[in-house]
């Protein structure tokens, strides 16, 4: 297979490539659809509407940024206060925690749960069990997956055992253990915690909530993902209700953090079946040291990122994609690119003090659509190939928030910004 595309295909500034396997423009094929589909779409939306202090996350205009940039709007969608765990992950591990639990994966479910309504004060979640008789949930994580499974474990009234691979700070630690989860730590990488959080269910009947598939394991990935789709509703939802006619206007692009691909796949799936033929151009942005979509963009097929992990984009920080995301992503992403830690911290001042529009609260992670938007503008080759200019409206996610408040007020300051918008 080839690697990925010679230099004259390529920015000088940045590693971009077009993917040569996109769908051409019309409805969903059948296969993504099936990953990603409305009926398991309005199924998690009615579940996840019902939790305690549900509502629609902001959706900000940046406006600032795109008088910059020389685009028509730039919107961010804003999970930094979703469910107060600081990230748009709480749509996804929680719900898979639950649909798993009342045997939306059968061949996962622990024995030992039942649900009804209104069982634990209200909430409408509630076990009919002692603590001590619960099941036993497990994930690995780089801190915001674990986090909502945690959480959600608590709601929902499960046990939770979260590993850690070696980057994730103490701070993230401490989060998913005010849950109640015990926290184990791996030496190693992201990939090597998945291993050993599957391993150790396998051994202990516990029950793994991933949001990346492998071999054998691809159900509960595939309703983390469906949980994700709630914000991609609410950005629809919230552009319509701006415009005049309440018709529009829909996104012409998206930039969409990649990860192991799930956000991705999500984010994809979801335009591409509401808005069939007119969804926007989408755009998967990575770390430089964690480019495996990018790679797996030039390759046509999954493909391991090749660089050392070490980025400040920690959510960020995965060796291998998952295979069901790609399912979606290989098909539907228009065009891969990465981009370099140095322009995230300035980003998340700007995104603090106002420099981009409506201020909010972006994390390291979170900004990473932004930085790619950024950088993609400032290149003209990039911005003909995906049609990106004067009447573009681009939809970016600020995934997370401060998940790590002692690293972001070592980045952002004590006054909360204060950076102009970053050149492009």
């Amino acid at each position: 297979m080839p690697d990925c595309p010679p230099a004259a295909t390529r920015s000088p500034r940045l590693p971009w490539t077009i993917n040569p396997n996109a769908a051409p423009p019309g409805p969903c094929p059948r296969r993504p659809a099936a990953v990603i589909d409305l009926d398991a779409h309005r199924s998690a939306r009615t579940e996840i509407s019902s939790w305690p202090d549900y509502r629609p996350t902001p959706l900000r205009s940046a406006h600032h940024l795109a008088s910059r940039l020389g685009l028509a709007s730039v919107h961010v969608k804003d999970e930094s206060g979703r469910f107060g765990l600081g990230s748009f992950k709480a749509l996804g591990g929680a719900y898979g925690v639950l649909r798993v639990m009342m045997g939306g994966d059968t061949a996962a479910a622990p024995t030992g749960f039942t649900w009804r309504p209104g069982a634990s004060g209200g909430d409408g979640h509630g076990p009919r069990r002692t603590p001590s008789a619960a099941p036993t949930v497990t994930c690995a994580s780089d801190g915001n997956h674990g986090r909502s499974v945690a959480w959600g474990a608590r709601m929902f009234g499960l046990n939770a055992v979260i590993y850690l691979p070696t980057h994730v700070t103490e701070v993230r630690a401490a989060a998913i253990r005010s849950f109640g989860a015990r926290v184990v730590r791996v030496d190693g990488e992201y990939d090597d915690a998945v291993t050993q959080a599957a391993r150790d269910a396998r051994d202990n009947g516990w029950t793994v909530i991933s949001d990346t598939s492998y071999p054998g394991y691809m159900e509960i990935p595939r309703l983390v993902m469906v949980g994700y789709t709630v914000m991609v509703e609410e950005a629809l939802e919230a552009l319509r209700a701006s415009s005049a006619t309440h018709q529009g206007p829909s996104p012409t692009h998206v930039f969409i953090q990649g990860g192991v691909g799930g956000l991705a796949a999500a984010v994809i799936g979801h335009l591409w079946e509401r808005l069939g033929p007119e969804r926007p151009v989408a755009v998967i942005v990575e770390p430089e040291e964690a480019d495996g979509l990018y790679r797996s963009g030039c390759a046509g097929a999954p493909r391991v990122a090749r660089g050392d992990l070490h980025t400040i984009m920690a959510g960020l920080s995965c060796r291998e994609i998952s295979p069901l995301a790609w399912e979606v992503v290989g098909a539907g992403a228009h065009a891969f690119m990465t981009v370099r830690d140095g322009g995230i911290r300035a980003l998340m001042r700007a995104a603090a003090g106002g420099a981009l529009g409506e201020p909010f609260e972006g994390g390291e992670s979170g900004v990473a659509g932004l930085l790619g938007l950024i950088e993609a503008a400032g290149d003209a080759d990039l911005c003909r190939a995906i049609g990106l200019g004067r009447e573009s409206r681009v939809l970016v996610f600020n995934t997370e928030g401060a998940t790590d408040p002692e690293l972001y007020a070592r980045i952002v300051g004590s006054g909360g910004g204060g950076a102009d918008v970053p050149s492009a």
